[in-house]
């Protein structure tokens, strides 16, 4: 069984700490600018909510160590992960990557307006694979997404969200990563994350 986590919502429909992700994301969907954060305990989330968003956004939980299952190989230390992370969709969009196994953080983006998670592993995926390129950097890239994967395979984010003013900045990383990767050969594989038996992907965000 999962822990159970509290939630503080800073600003959405109605402030306050929630005993389920449920009651969490009533308060968040659909709402623009919304600010809240899991915590493992509900003294902990009272704590918080007494306090300000900007002194807890960003600082996640102590990361688990990487499982190993017996009987089958667990996740190759030496690589590193990505993953995104968005409020409602379309919504504002973030993403990551960090290293596999020590966790350091490689680079992060966003909030961007009116995204989705699936554009945001897209782009993470192409931007890590396009910074350890340069870098020299031949370890492998996790993503716990299957979509991204495709998309990276057919060089084209398939997403169905329409560009509009308040995203163009996001869709403008979008036509750079497709342009890349229309002429970019990288060495890098590109892994699928096994969540079920290794637990949430190193980058994870962990918001739910």
């Amino acid at each position: 069984m999962s822990e159970r986590k509290f939630y503080v919502v800073w600003k959405g429909r109605t402030p306050g700490v929630y005993g389920s992700w449920a009651e969490c994301e009533a308060q968040f969907k659909g709402f623009s600018g919304a600010q809240f954060k899991g915590f493992p305990t509900q003294a902990a989330a009272e704590q918080a909510f007494a306090g300000a968003y900007e002194d807890y956004a960003g600082k996640d939980r102590k990361p688990a160590p990487l499982r190993r299952p017996s009987g089958g190989p667990g996740p190759i230390p030496d690589s590193y992960s990505v993953d995104a992370s968005c409020i409602g969709s379309p919504g504002p969009v973030e993403y990551r990557c960090v290293h596999t196994m020590t966790r350091k953080k490689v680079f992060s983006m966003g909030p961007l307006p009116g995204g989705s998670c699936n554009i945001g592993e897209f782009l993470a995926l192409v931007h890590a694979l396009a910074l350890l390129g340069k870098k020299g950097v031949s370890a492998p890239v996790y993503s716990d997404s299957t979509n991204a994967i495709l998309w990276l395979a057919a060089k084209k984010c398939r997403t169905t969200i329409k560009q509009t003013d308040a995203n163009a900045k996001l869709f403008e990383l979008i036509a750079r990563a497709e342009r890349w990767l229309e002429t970019a050969s990288f060495e890098n594989q590109v892994l699928k994350w096994d969540t079920r038996n290794w637990g949430e992907i190193p980058a994870d965000y962990g918001r739910k």
